[in-house]
């Protein structure tokens, strides 16, 4: 038995009493999430896929963004022409391995490749400085969704764009993050990282590494982090849930749509 403000309760009505209250929500429909543990194992799930890339660099050709391309019998790369002998094998996102889309997007480039391990530590150090506040407003399912679309979004516009350009990195998604939190504080009317700092930072960052990075993927993650964020920010209060479930599968949709037009163009 418990104790109760007069007498005493049984365990089990205490259990029932507790599955009716109602759990609180932010006011972009999430459930608040004190420890931030999706940022957490995002950033995880990157470290360890850079270890396992320098380990296995073979990784990084197997899983990063290719739109299209050629595996020859001797192992080499080609650029798909569009002439298939029976040597050469189709790959990348147009020819079927979809995976390549999102699994880029945990990848990295290597130590002495152009920004070399610079590239991690400051993809890393965004989605760190993002992703705390941004899981705290949406919930942890908001949030992936953001992330994910976003992820997915820069992989399809860099595809879209230029096929036969490989890429990788989180950029995209991290671009996604910071156009998600311009429009959640707009909508709250505060701003715990100042927006003009960061604003500036992301320009510069994507101006720097635009010689060494893939500038589609920054702005395709930008453009559908920042879509994501609106139609869960902006979604009516009524029927919010479906609505924003509505508008993110939407937006997944068209990405599907555009890469099918594009792999059968």
């Amino acid at each position: 038995m418990r104790e109760a403000p007069v007498g005493q309760r049984c365990p089990e009505c205490v259990k029932g009493d507790s599955r009716t209250v109602r759990q609180a929500r932010t006011v972009f429909g999430g459930k608040p999430a004190a420890t931030p543990w999706a940022t957490y194992t995002i950033i995880v799930l990157n470290v360890l896929a850079y270890v396992a890339e320098l380990v296995h660099p073979a990784i990084i050709d197997r899983f990063d963004n290719l739109g299209r391309g050629l595996l020859g019998a001797d192992g080499q790369y080609y650029v798909d022409d569009g002439i298939f002998a029976p040597a050469y094998q189709p790959i990348g996102v147009l020819h079927g391995e979809w995976w390549r889309l999102i699994t880029s997007a945990f990848l990295h480039q290597e130590p002495g490749n152009g920004f070399g391990i610079t590239h991690i530590l400051f993809n890393m150090m965004w989605i760190w400085i993002l992703g705390r506040f941004l899981e705290g407003q949406l919930g942890r399912v908001r949030y992936l969704a953001v992330y994910l679309l976003a992820a997915v979004g820069g992989s399809a516009l860099a595809v879209l764009i230029d096929p036969d350009q490989a890429g990788l990195g989180a950029s995209g998604a991290g671009f996604g993050l910071a156009a998600a939190y311009f429009v959640l504080t707009r909508k709250l009317h505060e701003y715990p990282i100042a927006r003009n700092q960061l604003l500036i930072s992301f320009v510069l960052w994507m101006v720097l590494a635009a010689g060494f990075t893939s500038w589609q993927g920054h702005l395709g993650g930008l453009l559908t982090g920042g879509a994501a964020a609106i139609a869960i920010a902006y979604a009516p209060r009524r029927n919010r849930e479906a609505v924003q479930a509505v508008a993110l599968g939407a937006i997944a949709v068209l990405m599907v749509v555009a890469l099918v037009a594009k792999a059968y163009a």
